[in-house]
This record gives structure tokens, sequence and C-alpha cells, in this order.
């Protein structure tokens, strides 16, 4: 298994029925965003009818998390009001839940939001900004996952980005579990393309297996599609499905334990080359 045995293996994860045996596969998470602009051409908006056909594709493809987002974290995007964002994804919410079992994230940094789309079926929830105030406190009363994401206002890092990064997310999990959040239900998330240049994106991800070593908790890695790989590659957003099953199989090489992409079907076929090679039985 790619993780270290510095830290300890996380405990599984019970959600809606399902475990979540970490080490033992990788588990992918399939984006649904409730929005009109998304950086990846993919939103769509608060149609509740697409997001149970997207739900029940990804489904059916074998998908193990649904994350639902109603507000673009992209550069640039226009924030939203906490109204308008709860009109997006209340409704997608309940109809995506009513449609397949497969648990939901919420991914928001509002805590009326996260406590909205909890009451309404969501399981966890994903914060792009980590154990924020109000936020922490609305998972751990709904005894949710929380997702605690590094990130930061502009890529001006005094010192070097993993053990910065690493610190941030030992503190953030330390903010969730005073908060309330349980150690075993929490799982943290390096921000690829958050606060960071794509120098920095890759220097994460070359030294991921820092992060799995000193970090005992899940890991999660969202790389699909991203600017990086653009930059990279020189191709369009719609483009770079090939870029991004390259960077997931090495984040799974590197200790990933949830991959966070657009493209489903083709990145669980990427996961199962990857677990094959990466975790088997020594």
């Amino acid at each position: 298994m790619p993780r270290s045995e510095l830290a300890r293996r996380p405990s599984p994860l019970r959600l809606r029925g399902a475990t979540f045996a970490w080490g033992e596969r990788t588990y992918v998470m399939g984006i649904i965003n409730a929005t009109p602009d998304s950086f990846s051409g993919d939103g769509i908006g608060a149609d509740s009818g697409a997001a149970v056909r997207r739900a029940r594709a990804f489904a059916a493809a074998g998908c193990h998390l649904l994350d639902v987002g109603g507000e673009s974290t992209r550069p640039g995007h226009t924030p939203v009001s906490e109204s308008e964002e709860l009109e997006r994804v209340l409704p997608v919410i309940a109809a995506v839940r009513a449609a397949v079992e497969t648990p939901i994230s919420i991914d928001t940094f509002k805590p009326a939001v996260a406590r909205a789309a909890l009451d309404a079926g969501a399981d966890m929830v994903n914060c792009v900004w980590g154990a924020l105030p109000g936020i922490s406190e609305a998972a751990a009363r709904a005894n949710a996952p929380l997702v605690v994401m590094h990130n930061r206002a502009s890529p001006d890092y005094d010192g070097d980005v993993v053990e910065i990064v690493i610190e941030s997310l030992e503190r953030g999990a330390r903010d969730a579990q005073e908060a309330g959040v349980r150690a075993d239900r929490i799982i943290v998330d390096p921000g690829i393309g958050f606060g960071k240049t794509a120098v920095h994106n890759i220097e994460i991800l070359a030294r991921l297996h820092e992060i799995a070593a000193r970090l005992p908790f899940p890991l999660l890695v969202g790389t699909s599609r991203k600017s990086f790989i653009g930059a990279l590659t020189g191709l369009s957003v719609e483009r770079r499905a090939f870029g991004t099953a390259a960077s997931v199989v090495l984040a799974i090489a590197g200790g990933a334990d949830i991959v966070r992409v657009h493209d489903v079907e083709e990145m669980l076929a990427a996961a199962a080359v990857a677990d094959a090679i990466v975790r088997r039985p020594s």
C-alpha cells in the first residue's frame, strides 16, 4: 500500500451503507457542479434533472462518492450569496439523494449551506477553506465526515510549500477535532490549484508521499482538468482527460485514498490499473 507505515492506517469510514477501507483501494469522487460558471465547462446550474442523470451515470460506472457544489471556486469567479447557493444545491441534493444511494458530499465553505445540505440528504462536507468556524461545527452536529483542504489567498510561500501544506493541514485537523469532529471522520486535501502556482502543484504531487506519511488521515486529491495540466500540455479544459489520468495515477502511487474527478468512468479505469500495481500484496 502506498501510505507509509510512519503514519497509522486511518480507521475505515462507514457512510450510507458503504465502507471506505483506506489503503485497500482508491475511491473515486465524481463532481456535480450546480453552477453556471464552472471552469471545467460542465456546470448544470440548479437543473435537478441534469444532476440526477449525471449522478445515475456516475453510480452505474461505479463511482463511490458524489461531490455537489453550488459556487465556482475557479480564479476570478463571481462570489454568490448564501441564499443563491442554497437555491442551487438543495434541490439538486434532494433529487440526487432520491435517485441514488451513493454518498453525497456538499462542497461549500458557508456554514448555513453545509447545515442545510446535510439536512437535505448530504453525508459529508468538503470545505475548500479547511476547518472554518461554523463548518466544523456543522459537520460535528451531523457526525459527518469533513474534508479539510489547504488553501490560501495568494501563492506567496515563504519556505517549503510541502512543509507549509502539511503544517496547515495538521492545524486544520486539530481545529476540526476541537470543534467536535471525530478524528476518524477527518479527510485532508492538499488543495491542488488553490493558492498555488503550477510549479507548487507539481512539487506537491511529486512529494505527496510525504503528506501521506506525516498525516494520519485519509488523503483526497483533486487534479481533474486543472490549469497546471493545461500549462504542461497546452490543451484546453475539455481535452485534459489524459493529463488528468496521469496525475491521478501518480497521486495514487503517492498515497491518495480518494481522487476527485470530472471524467468518472475513465478515472475509475485508471485507478483500477494503478491499484493493481501500487496496492498489490507484499
